[in-house]
């Protein structure tokens, strides 16, 4: 395999990211179990792992177009290209008051997929992060995104959250973080 470069995004890339394929196969999710116990003043949640009967293809969870409007809003967006064409990309928002790079997006076209690109990406977004004085770094991951849930347990970060209405079809928001 040609070598990857990690660059940061130009404007000229926009229009290429946008056509990459965007959607995900996966085999298996991570379902939450929620228990509210009134009379014991308890709520319990818990997510497990559920293999599928089959793999299944979904789309990311905000359309690829709204890249264009977008990428300008992050702090910082890189790509990743072999022989100057892009073939995945990585958005990094700071927050200022957690010291949290967030990382709203990790994308790698499909047929480049499971050759360590993404992981690049993120070992480069964090070095990145570290400069601009983050301590820590938050993946948003769909509980059936299974593909990028095990990325992320692989590369150590640890679930750390999650929010029940987080995507634009009130799918929950997975959150895994790792610290620098």
């Amino acid at each position: 395999m040609p070598e990857i470069q990690i660059r940061p995004v130009l404007p000229g890339d926009i229009a290429e990211l946008i056509e990459l394929d965007h959607s995900y196969s996966s085999d298996l999710v991570w379902q939450m179990d929620f228990k509210h116990d009134r009379l014991h003043g308890q709520i319990n949640i818990a997510f497990r792992k559920v293999n599928l009967p089959r793999s299944v293809r979904h789309e990311v969870p905000r359309p690829p177009r709204t890249l264009a409007d977008d990428w300008q809003r992050f702090s910082g967006m890189l790509v990743a290209a072999i022989e100057e064409q892009p073939v995945g990309y990585i958005s990094i928002l700071l927050d200022p008051i957690t010291r949290a790079a967030w990382i709203p997006d990790l994308l790698v076209n499909r047929p480049l997929r499971r050759q360590g690109i993404g992981s690049a990406l993120l070992l480069s977004a964090a070095d990145w992060a570290t400069t601009k004085d983050s301590r820590d770094m938050v993946l948003e991951i769909q509980p059936r995104n299974g593909p990028a849930i095990e990325m992320a347990l692989k590369l150590g970060f640890e679930f750390c959250g999650y929010n029940d209405f987080y995507y634009p079809v009130n799918e929950i928001g997975l959150f895994f973080r790792k610290s620098f």
